[in-house]
Order: C-alpha cells, then sequence, then structure tokens
C-alpha cells in the first residue's frame, strides 16, 4: 500500500513511499542467537516512555520495544509502519488508516484510541514529552472508526510523515502511565529493565512483520567511557557498540574478528554561548569565538577526517537544503580580536565546560583555549565527567558544549533547537523573522522554494546564534562480524538507533 501521489507530491519526494521493506544483504537472515548492545550512557534516568527520550540508549531501547505510524527507510525518507496509509490533500488535515494486523504485547489489538492517547499525550506539561513543540502542531487527533484517525494540524506541514517517525512519536497503549516496563509493539518484550544498569527484551512472536526480529533476545547496555567500550567488544563482553573514537578504529579492524559502522551523518558536537548571559549576550563575542575555531584542525587531528566542515548552522553540507553559497567562516585571529575588543572581555578567566559526554569537546575546548590566548582571551577549561553532564551543566553556563543527534528534516532541527520557545533552545536566541520563516517552510510544498526559505534560515543561524558548529561528526560504530545486517542510516549510530529488528546473528 502506497501512500497518496497527492501526499509524495506535497512532501517532495520523487517516488512512493512504500511500508517497511528494508534491502537486506546479501546473506540470507538467520533466526536466534542473543547479542548485547553497548551505548554510550546509562543511568537511573532511563526511561521507557518514548515521549522522554533524550539520549541514545533511549532511542535504541524504544526501537526494541515500539513502532511509530512511520519509519525512515535507509535514506532518512519516511515509510509506512503501523499505518496502512497515510494522505492529506492540503497537508493540514491527515487520514491515518491502521494496519489490521497489530498486536500490542499484552495482546490488545492497535486501535485508532491508541493512536489518539499517544499523540494527545505528547502536548500535555505533565507527560515530561521532549517534542511538546512538535506536538502542539496537531490542533486536534480523533478516532473516525477504529481504524482510522484524522490528525488536523494548527497551519499545513509537509513533514508530518517524517515527525511521526521519531521515537517520541511511537505508539503506546491508551491509558498507559506506568513505565517500569514497556507494553509496546515493537519487535521485542521486554523482559528486564533496570535503569542504570540493562535493558533486556525477548524476541515478540507476534510482530507483524513476518519472520522478524531475528534474534531471540537482545540485551542493551551503558558504557560511557569509550576505551572501556572498545574493550568490552574486543573481550567478546557485547557483540556491538556505539560512538568509537576514530584513534580506535585500526585497532577494532586489526582484531580480525570486528569491524566498523562508518556512516556520515549531521551529529555535531557544538559550542553554546547562552545569549541571556555575560559576556556571551554580546554578538561581538559570540563572532569573535566562531572565528577562533580552526575547522580544518579539528577535522584532521580531532576526528581523523572522519568528520565534515561545518559552518555554524545545523544542516550538513550533504543535505539536499544546504545553503552552499554562504562563505564558509575559517579561523581568523585578526578578526576574532576585532570582535572581543568590541566586546569587552572580563579580566578573569571565562569559565568553558566540556565533557567526554559532548564528543571531542575535550580536545576542542583545548584548542580554544591555546587560540583565545592568542588574542587576549583567557579561557578556564572545566571538564566535567560525563555522567550527569546533561542534567547538570548543559545549557547551565554561559559557555559550554551541547552534542546534538541528527534529525531527519530541517524543519525538526530548527524547531527543537532554534525555535524562540523550544525547551532545547540552547543559547537561548530569539529571532522573530527565523520563526516566521520556520512556520512558512513547513506550509510551503514546492521544493525549491522551501530550499530558499530554509537557506535564508541557515544564513540567520549561523550570523546571531550562539552556537558555533565547526564540523559535524561521521558516526563510527563497532560489531563483532558476526552480527549481520548492519548499514548506515544517516539519523545516528546503529542504523539510526532503530537496529533492534534488522540485525541478526551467525555465531
Amino acid at each position: 500500500m502506497r501512500l497518496s501521489r497527492r501526499q509524495m507530491l506535497g512532501t517532495g519526494l520523487a517516488a512512493g513511499i512504500m511500508p517497511l521493506l528494508p534491502r537486506m544483504a546479501s546473506a540470507q537472515p538467520r533466526r536466534g542467537g542473543h547479542v548485547t548492545a553497548a551505548c554510550m550512557s546509562s543511568s537511573t534516568a532511563d526511561t521507557l516512555d518514548p515521549a522522554k527520550g533524550a539520549l541514545s540508549t533511549d532511542y535504541c531501547r524504544h526501537a526494541m520495544f515500539y513502532n511509530g505510524l512511520t519509519d525512515y527507510d535507509d535514506n532518512a525518507q519516511p515509510r509506512l509502519s503501523l499505518a496502512e496509509s497515510l494522505d492529506s490533500s492540503d497537508q493540514m488535515t491527515w487520514r491515518v488508516v491502521l494496519r489490521d494486523d497489530v498486536k500490542f504485547h499484552d495482546g490488545s489489538k492497535l486501535t485508532a484510541d491508541d493512536v489518539v492517547f499517544s499523540l494527545l499525550r505528547l502536548q500535555d506539561p505533565a507527560s515530561g514529552s521532549k517534542v511538546k513543540p512538535i506536538a502542539s502542531q496537531m490542533a486536534s487527533v480523533r478516532a473516525v472508526s477504529p481504524r482510522d484517525v484524522e490528525i488536523v494540524l494548527t497551519s499545513p506541514n509537509v513533514d508530518l510523515p517524517s515527525i511521526l517517525a521519531q521515537s517520541h512519536f511511537y505508539i503506546i497503549k491508551a491509558g498507559t502511565t506506568n513505565f517500569s516496563t514497556a507494553n509496546g509493539t515493537g519487535p521485542f518484550r521486554c523482559q528486564t529493565f533496570q535503569p542504570g544498569v540493562r535493558t533486556l527484551g525477548v524476541r515478540n512472536e507476534d510482530y507483524f512483520r513476518d519472520g522478524r526480529p531475528y534474534l531471540d533476545s537482545l540485551e542493551l547496555i551503558g558504557i560511557p567511557d569509550e576505551v572501556a567500550r572498545v574493550n568490552a567488544l574486543l573481550s567478546g563482553d557485547v557483540q556491538m557498540i556505539l560512538a568509537i573514537n576514530p584513534r580506535s578504529t585500526r585497532r577494532i579492524r586489526e582484531s580480525g574478528t570486528h569491524d566498523l559502522l562508518v556512516t556520515p551523518s549531521g551529529l555535531y558536537t557544538n559550542l553554546i554561548m547562552r545569549r541571556d548571559a555575560v559576556p556571551t549576550s554580546s554578538p561581538d563575542f559570540v563572532l569573535g569565538m566562531k572565528y577562533l575555531f580552526d575547522r580544518e584542525l579539528i577535522k584532521r587531528a580531532l576526528f581523523r577526517d572522519y568528520a565534515t566542515i561545518g559552518n555554524d548552522h545545523p544542516i550538513p553540507p550533504f543535505d539536499p537544503l544546504y545553503r552552499a553559497d554562504l562563505p564558509q567562516r575559517t579561523l581568523d585571529l585578526d578578526r576574532a580580536r576585532y570582535h572581543f575588543a568590541r566586546a569587552g572581555l572580563p579580566s578573569t578567566p571565562l569559565p568553558l565546560y566540556c565533557s567526554p559526554a559532548a564528543e571531542g569537546s575535550v580536545d576542542m575546548a583545548s584548542v580554544l583555549q591555546e587560540y583565545g590566548s592568542k588574542v587576549g582571551l583567557k579561557l578556564a577549561v572545566n571538564r566535567m565527567p560525563a555522567d550527569g553532564y546533561w542534567s547538570t551543566h548543559w545549557m547551565k553556563h554561559p559557555l559550554g558544549f551541547g552534542n546534538t543527534n541528527p534529525r531527519p528534516t530541517a524543519d525538526l532541527m530548527f524547531s527543537l533547537f532554534y525555535k524562540s520557545t523550544a525547551a532545547w533552545n540552547e543559547s537561548g536566541w530569539k529571532n522573530e523573522r527565523f520563526d516566521r520563516l520556520l512556520l512558512e517552510a513547513r506550509a510551503q510544498g514546492d521544493f525549491a522554494l522551501r530550499k530558499e526559505i530554509y537557506g535564508e534560515m541557515q544564513e540567520i543561524v549561523a550570523a546571531e546564534c550562539g552556537t558555533a558548529i565547526p564540523v559535524f561528526i561521521t558516526l563510527i560504530d563497532g560489531f563483532d562480524k558476526r552480527v549481520k545486517g548492519l548499514r548506515p542510516i544517516p539519523l545516528g549510530g546503529f542504523m539510526g538507533y532503530k537496529f533492534p529488528e534488522h540485525v541478526w546473528w551467525e555465531g
């Protein structure tokens, strides 16, 4: 069943979007076996509630137990999942028809009421939803029949199919309030969930995709230290690890029994300069910092060329919406010195917060400290442990680092991190024209015109926002060669964090 031709034209896609029929490797998938996968983090904040997902471990966990109305293909384009069809004539009123063969893990059948509950709860502040601003685009969500749902938006948005594929929009059982376990429709049933320790899933024999999943069981753990993750992989304690440092790639490949999954992506580590603090509120200070980045050095020395040069906005050069004619910002100490002189620098060292949790930020901080000393800027680098960095330090200081996972559309990236009212508006900046353009782009069905709008938004962010994005980081994961079915998807490591139903074990 295809999405309607009208809807496909609205999204600007050139071909039909089909139900999930992933391209498989040449080897025939095998059923059976167990795999343990290690992500970067694990804490008591681990959650089985898709609405609250914030870290890669959460996204992988939720892909084990839940599904969305849509999903992403290998090129990060939306396709049908729980939805049998998804149609709109104006990109404002959407009709969803659900598959008739989907059951929750408790045996109950998926209905329109579950979809209505799952989507509307994201608008409730009490839910702790990380995507409340996005979900608030839905003016109404109602069940038309047991299998039909009508979604009416506050304004047209051609990207709704992509939005619904985000893990935060996964469907849960209507009325669910207890997330000590998971009752989803996903490929695995939750057998054990110990926040900060482990998550164990066993095959869902009633999964609606024939033959899936291939594994008997899948365990997910967190190992914050990258060296420890690599050691765990090479020793056989785990079979997959997320986020390898480029320095570890040779060691893994030379083992002979392990390999790398390399994924160019829109992941970035950014310097955050809070526009509501001193001295980072000064536009000149912000520009001065942006001219302190030696992007070529960061790409070559910090990431060993596993990176793509960035230009202080979140759209990577390989994105179709990228604006290529913007002048590329480079290291320029004279310009940095000029802007710092205009801003007026503090006489005491300015604290700069970094952490291994924000990949590459510790080394970036050292480089900035060195170059800063050449133009009169004193930086006091504060290296914080990975554990607790996001809750204790991220967005809490005038000057610090963030780390942002790729998003499937420019609208999602801008809406979550750059809109004035976004919960994750890291630098606290506000730009009325940017906010107006965001709404305009959502409603524009013509791709060329949308690209023009997004191009202006990139220019505004690069010039005015308190964020510096020197490079986009290529994702490197490691795996035991007996793990099959892995392939790069540019939305994140581990196949955009959606690997659970796709991999099999040839042990």
